[in-house]
């Protein structure tokens, strides 16, 4: 992983400072161990997806270019991702979601920027998936909000994988659904992250 992801990121700058917290105590155990060996796991290749049921079509789309840092000894992480990744069956759909929904050219990128509540400890992880909260921001179409979202992690040999589910919903973030299609869309979206991280040197003060 080169240091270009960790710039465009920029966790320093991304998260805001409302986050930085102290470690909650369950964490410190994890911090310790994995200091050892990693304390930042990143991904330029992670998997979100997002899928709406509606009476006509179903809406589903997947993003593989997902940006992603885990700062371990902080518990702080972002995810970064270019609105007009997201790949749909329907090239029509496809279009209409940049043009018209998201209106990507102005508002490029997505981020979500949080800090871990829970963190298992390093046997933990090792073992299987262990369930994690984070608390954080998401930010779509250039509206920021407040969430508390579940997810799991797990320790592979040397990767750290990270998987969470959650709903969005368009409204909240100013996203106007036409009314002459609003009754096929769901108020509510489903969306689901899967990252398979590894570990990266953190870059030094002459970096």
């Amino acid at each position: 992983m080169n240091y270009r992801l960790l710039f465009l990121l920029g966790l320093g700058a991304v998260v805001p400072a409302v986050h930085a917290q102290t470690v909650p105590a369950p964490a410190a155990g994890l911090i310790a161990s994995l200091e050892t060996k990693a304390s930042r796991y990143t991904t330029g290749t992670g998997l979100v997806t997002f899928f709406s049921t509606a009476p006509l079509e179903d809406i589903e789309a997947l993003n593989s270019k997902v940006g992603a840092i885990f700062e371990m000894a902080t518990g702080q992480l972002a995810f970064s991702m270019l609105m007009s990744d997201f790949q749909f069956k329907n090239g029509l759909m496809q279009e209409h979601f940049n043009e018209n929904y998201a209106e990507s050219e102005k508002y490029p990128r997505a981020r979500f920027t949080g800090k871990l509540l829970t963190v298992p400890d390093e046997a933990q992880l090792r073992s299987g998936p262990q369930a994690v909260y984070v608390q954080g921001q998401l930010t779509i179409h250039g509206v920021s909000r407040k969430m508390r979202v579940p997810g799991t992690l797990q320790l592979r040999d040397h990767d750290l994988v990270v998987t969470s589910k959650f709903a969005v919903a368009p409204a909240d973030y100013r996203i106007k659904i036409p009314a002459l299609v609003r009754n096929n869309i769901a108020k509510s979206i489903d969306v689901s992250v899967i990252m398979t991280c590894q570990p990266t040197p953190a870059p030094t003060a002459s970096q």
